[in-house]
């Protein structure tokens, strides 16, 4: 295993995200884009002028994906902007537009019937056909209480129709991701009382996970495990929170290399560029602590892993208009 140094990792953005979550890398616009889920933002970097803004949403964001469904309506014009996106928020899956105004119009795609108060989704992002997949969480993480689930939104029902749980009995569920056939799905809990990544046989037409397996228990490894991003080669880069690492394991689960960032909680990566080849990294400003070691937490990070990633799939399924 290798691990780099900090300075191996370049500043894309101080932006002092509470909760940096879900980066995304359009293509076409050759922009980043990223949430803040406390800060209820969507954020956007330009590449090639170095800009950055944000909007805000109505409740808090946690995971989005490109509205492929939208862009083919328009006749791909959706895709040269900055948006719509599909989203999980807190009480559900909605369509975010952005506003002149620096706001975001959130219309209601499915709703959620969270099994406790105080839950919102967390980690989540399309499948390789393009289904749009979410975890739910209570905020309370103290409370270590097993009330998430995962759920599924491919557009079938007409108007915010409720989601049902395809899994359950999970306190923190992050890391999910898809390997490059879209035949296996990974999926992680990073609360610290389980700290494991799981791997499932995925059925690409229905869209359904089976054989749930143990992957990697990071338990014995620095950090637990938070956002994740598959690479060309089919290897699992995920957050390593607490340990400023990012991992690479290999498709049977061994550790490869692991690279450093310079604060202490990356929350998510993704892979992005002209060439793929960049692998972005959000983090955490934790509050109420001393951040004298770690100024940058919440910052956005540029890593150069020597791989390539993947595109990431956008919306493909019928949301209502």
């Amino acid at each position: 295993m290798a691990t780099t140094g900090p300075r191996a990792a370049e500043l894309v953005l101080d932006a002092r995200c509470g909760t940096g979550e879900s980066p995304v890398w359009d293509a076409r616009e050759q922009a980043l884009y990223w949430v803040d889920i406390p800060a209820r933002r969507l954020h956007r970097w330009d590449a090639a002028t170095g800009a950055a803004r944000h909007w805000t949403a109505p409740e808090m964001i946690a995971c989005i994906a490109r509205d492929g469904q939208a862009d083919n309506a328009a006749g791909g014009s959706a895709g040269t902007g900055p948006g719509p996106w599909i989203a999980g928020l807190e009480s559900g899956v909605f369509r975010l537009s952005p506003r002149a105004d620096g706001t975001l119009d959130a219309r209601p795609l499915a709703t959620v019937a969270h099994a406790a108060p105080g839950m919102r989704f967390n980690d989540g992002r399309c499948d390789r056909q393009g289904r749009f997949w979410a975890g739910t969480m209570l905020m309370d993480m103290a409370a270590a209480r097993s009330v998430g689930a995962l759920y599924r939104f491919d557009g079938a029902a007409r108007g915010p129709a409720p989601l049902r749980p395809l899994l359950r009995d999970l306190i923190v569920p992050n890391g999910l991701g898809f390997s490059p056939d879209g035949r296996t799905m990974y999926l992680s809990d990073s609360h610290p009382q389980v700290q494991a990544v799981w791997a499932f046989d995925y059925d690409t037409d229905t869209g359904t996970p089976s054989g749930r397996r143990l992957f990697v228990d990071m338990r014995d490894l620095p950090g637990r495990p938070d956002g994740a991003a598959v690479d060309a080669d089919g290897c699992y880069w995920i957050c390593g929170n607490d340990a400023g690492l990012v991992h690479r394991f290999t498709p049977d689960g061994r550790l490869d290399r692991s690279l450093a960032v310079p604060v202490k909680k990356p929350a998510m990566c993704a892979f992005g560029g002209p060439g793929l080849d960049t692998l972005f990294v959000t983090s955490i400003r934790p509050g109420g602590t001393d951040l004298s070691d770690q100024p940058l937490a919440g910052g956005v990070f540029a890593l150069r892993p020597g791989v390539r990633g993947l595109p990431e799939p956008a919306f493909a399924g019928a949301a209502p208009p």
